[in-house]
């Protein structure tokens, strides 16, 4: 797949920004079957160092509430400024599970490479997120997935890197699709594999991140295999 928006940031900046597989790749792919428009209102829920935001926000024109719980809303208001872009991104330091907006307060609700930490429990859609959303309201969310379900017997390759307790966040389209099925507030468009897995990863690998440093052993004794990026598009009822 051609990221023609995405290869046109910095690639230093990126490096030195990101915390996981190349999350502007992820999202260029995810709004490929969205419209977003320059009066609404999104949520970027678990943005890390902001750079998610920063797309939506050049990219869109839309008011961003970045939001996070690693990275303080100050380190993130100063990111936001040094790109110009301060009076578009509000930074948030807030945890999903205690998130404090309003609701109907959003038009859109983005997520990269952060709802598999906490979105697993069945209620968390109905009872957390989809009430911050208008009535059609846009969920756009993306996340490290598997190709079946493996935990019964997790593959060597993906222990030199995880613990079973961060394979735990990682599942299958069919187990996510199940999972938000039990929702009654949200209208499923699509749960399906990205096509940016290599890419995104491959640039994550290249960081000095110690994360980053982390996975390589693991990717690179071949856990890929079993693995895949999940897109999930769904709505408000």
């Amino acid at each position: 797949m051609k990221f023609v928006k995405s290869e046109q940031y910095d690639k230093k900046f990126l490096m030195e920004n990101m915390m996981g597989p190349n999350c502007l790749k992820l999202l260029e792919e995810l709004i490929n079957t969205i419209k977003l428009e320059k009066s609404m209102r999104v949520l970027d829920l678990g943005c890390g160092k902001g750079l998610t935001s920063i797309f939506l926000a050049k990219e869109f024109g839309v008011q961003v509430f970045a939001t996070d719980l690693w990275i303080t809303a100050t380190e993130n208001f100063d990111r936001f400024q040094s790109v110009n872009l301060n009076n578009q991104i509000i930074p948030v330091h807030a945890d999903a599970l205690k998130m404090p907006f309003a609701d109907g307060f959003f038009d859109a609700v983005i997520s990269i490479d952060s709802y598999h930490y906490f979105g697993r429990d069945v209620r968390y859609m109905d009872t957390k997120l989809a009430p911050l959303l208008k009535k059609g309201g846009i969920i756009a969310l993306a996340f490290p997935g598997l190709k079946e379900e493996i935990h019964d017997s997790i593959p060597e390759e993906m222990a030199l890197s995880w613990s079973a307790e961060d394979i735990d966040t990682f599942h299958s389209c069919q187990w996510w699709r199940e999972l938000l099925e039990k929702s009654q507030e949200i209208e499923i468009n699509s749960v399906q594999e990205m096509q940016g897995f290599e890419e995104s990863w491959s640039d994550w690998l290249l960081c000095e991140n110690e994360y980053a440093v982390n996975d390589r052993a693991a990717m690179e004794a071949g856990a890929g295999k079993y693995m895949n990026f999940i897109s999930i598009i769904a709505r408000r009822k």
